[in-house]
């Protein structure tokens, strides 16, 4: 496709100019289609200076999630199979969900512009506008029984702290069990589901995703949220969305790799995030709720905590919900 090879071409050397000429011969396509290829990424988003007797120059590239843009970002060797840059989606969850059962590959991604039907947690919505964030998505298919694959969301919570932390220079911290948060505000929400084989229980499926808050400001969030969420740019901190998405895929296939190995130092770096240990916190069980103290993290990323009656017991997933019990993260 002429565009992807006149795009490759001035992005090879951003400093030089190309003339059309030049161009065509290098290509090997007409002068026409050159000048066809120029228009079609200016109107992409690309800013692409024409500077008569020099040629052409590209100055300066969109912060779109285009395929083209997150590949760039990925670091040399790393094999991405199958990206999938969508403009809207129901959910990147949801989408491979259904891609995986149609026999999409491991390591597939999904990374769209927007969600319509973002989800977190325990069926609630995420906010997912257009523009604003990174809302991504990757297929795996470990062959493991469940039970190896229990600390996936702690290590989905630490590989993207490690992915903000890389492409907009902060490291977030992590309210158990797996919101990351800014300045006491959350910043990003990871959903983790799993498909089981039926006849041998053996992980058909795992899909992992995360919607990171880059761009929004306060008005892009509804009332119910306002006052808990933040974003990057809220917090005083820039970022490339297509950077991002990359480092996002980068730690998560880097996760991958883990799987069904030592986690040992997956754990220790959640404890060094998590925000919750030595605080007091409320557990909201289905029939009531109780105060307890955050003491540790266990091998499986369940919460260790005090009782008021000196008794000790382990929060899973799923059980009980943490919060603060003065704010959302106090």
């Amino acid at each position: 496709m002429s565009k992807e090879q006149v795009y490759a071409l001035l992005r090879e050397q951003p400093e030089a100019y190309f003339s059309g000429e030049e161009i065509s011969r290098q290509l090997g396509v007409s002068r026409a289609a050159v000048w066809k290829a120029i228009d079609s990424l200016r109107r992409d988003g690309y800013t692409i200076e024409a500077r008569a007797g020099a040629g052409y120059r590209l100055t300066a590239a969109p912060d779109a999630l285009v395929e083209r843009e997150i590949r760039r970002c990925l670091a040399p060797g790393v094999h991405c199979p199958d990206l999938r840059c969508l403009e809207e989606i129901d959910s990147t969850n949801s989408y491979l969900k259904r891609e995986a059962l149609a026999g999409a590959p491991h390591g597939t991604v999904a990374v769209a512009n927007c969600q319509s039907a973002g989800r977190g947690r325990m069926a609630r919505s995420f906010q997912s506008p257009p523009g604003k964030g990174v809302y991504l998505s990757v297929l795996l298919r470990p062959q493991l029984p469940p039970g190896e694959l229990m600390g996936v969301t702690g290590m989905a919570a630490v590989a993207v702290c490690r992915a903000v932390e890389r492409a907009a220079g902060v490291r977030p911290k992590i309210k158990w069990t797996n919101d990351l948060v800014l300045n006491k505000r959350k910043l990003c929400g990871i959903l983790t589901e799993l498909a089981l084989e039926g006849e041998t229980q053996m992980t058909q499926s795992l899909v992992i995703g995360a919607g990171v808050n880059a761009g929004h400001t306060a008005e892009d969030f509804g009332p119910q949220v306002a006052e808990m969420a933040t974003s990057l740019a809220q917090e005083g901190y820039a970022v490339s969305r297509p950077a991002l998405a990359a480092a996002m895929v980068e730690e998560f296939y880097r996760l991958s790799d883990s799987l069904g190995g030592d986690i040992g130092e997956w754990v220790e770096a959640y404890r060094q995030d998590c925000v919750t240990l030595g605080r007091r916190v409320q557990l909201l069980w289905a029939d009531g709720k109780s105060e307890a103290e955050a003491l540790d993290i266990d091998s499986e990323f369940g919460l260790i905590v005090r009782m008021p009656d000196g008794s000790k017991t382990t929060v899973r997933t799923g059980e009980v919900s943490v919060r603060g019990l003065y704010g959302y993260v106090e």
